[in-house]
């Protein structure tokens, strides 16, 4: 499989619904650092955190 971003080989593949997109090792370090700097994760580690103090 190749990456979808470019033309190297993939080392992951991320599946949704059933489609599977390829990412190299490059590309899956990069879209993990804006994961992890992405207000959506922001907002699932406030609710884990207000939720384990209950």
């Amino acid at each position: 499989m190749q990456c979808h971003y470019c033309d190297d080989e993939a080392a992951y593949g991320a599946e949704k619904d059933g489609i599977t997109v390829g990412l190299c090792d490059r590309h899956f370090r990069e879209r993990l650092e804006e994961l992890a700097d992405s207000e959506e994760l922001a907002a699932i580690r406030e609710q884990i955190d207000l939720d384990s103090t209950d």
